[in-house]
């Protein structure tokens, strides 16, 4: 049993760091130090890749459409049109300014039709760092990995903006490490640090190869419960034991 923040951390060869995670379902910022996660620096965004893939099929319905395409926004070609055409703006509000200067994107359907993204390519991913596009009342991601290290001792809060990883298949939009690196960087201006955030290109699934090296590491052995407990006590054990 271990916090997903941490073993994204340990997929970047790190047990100390803050790890901002954007995954399908909910999106958490977790700060760590030495393996043990902090709560009280702990934070979640109740918003993440599902609810973009809504996002960008209301995007699509709401511009000028055809009939058919409605019945095309099947949960499959919406997390292809994501996946693959859309990013996050390093300049939102200019890039809706300057219509026509984005190159559009032509996606074909299983049955041969073909849908334009323009502006919808950036807008999508966008209210990870502005909810309130989606009438959420908390604050963006990099807001809340801010408060988060506000909770920290100086210290550690030093240490931590130089060890700041990013995972989750939400934050594989190309663009957003650079956007969280320059709204992090906005936030502590004149702190006297330059933030770099870490994004390791198959950060999408950190979690689940850092939790393959932490379960072979000899020190981590006290987090199992083995077969002969399970035997003994039942699945209700696990409560005992973690």
């Amino acid at each position: 049993v271990a916090n997903s923040g941490f073993l994204s951390l340990c997929a970047h060869g790190r047990v100390t760091g803050l790890a901002v995670e954007a995954g399908a379902a909910m999106s958490h910022v977790t700060p760590v130090r030495e393996g043990q996660s902090l709560r009280r620096g702990t934070r979640c965004l109740g918003l993440a890749g599902d609810h973009l893939s809504r996002h960008l099929q209301r995007l699509l319905r709401d511009g000028p459409a055809e009939p058919w395409l409605p019945r095309a926004l099947t949960k499959r070609v919406l997390t292809q049109l994501k996946e693959q055409y859309c990013y996050v703006s390093l300049d939102y509000e200019g890039d809706l300014r300057e219509k026509g200067s984005q190159q559009p994107a032509r996606f074909q359907t299983p049955d041969g039709r073909w849908i334009t993204l323009g502006k919808e390519r950036f807008c999508c991913p966008e209210p990870l760092f502005r909810p309130e596009l989606l009438q959420h009342s908390c604050p963006g991601l990099h807001q809340l990995a801010g408060q988060s290290l506000h909770t920290l001792p100086e210290p550690l809060r030093r240490n931590m903006l130089g060890n700041i990883v990013l995972s989750g298949g939400s934050s594989m939009f190309p663009g957003f490490p650079e956007r969280m690196c320059l709204e992090l960087n906005a936030l502590f201006q004149g702190a006297g640090v330059h933030i770099e955030v870490l994004a390791n290109p198959k950060r999408g699934t950190a979690a689940w190869a850092g939790g393959s090296m932490a379960a072979s590491l000899t020190s981590f052995r006290h987090s199992w419960m083995t077969r002969d407990e399970y035997q003994e006590h039942g699945p209700q054990y696990v409560h005992t034991k973690f």
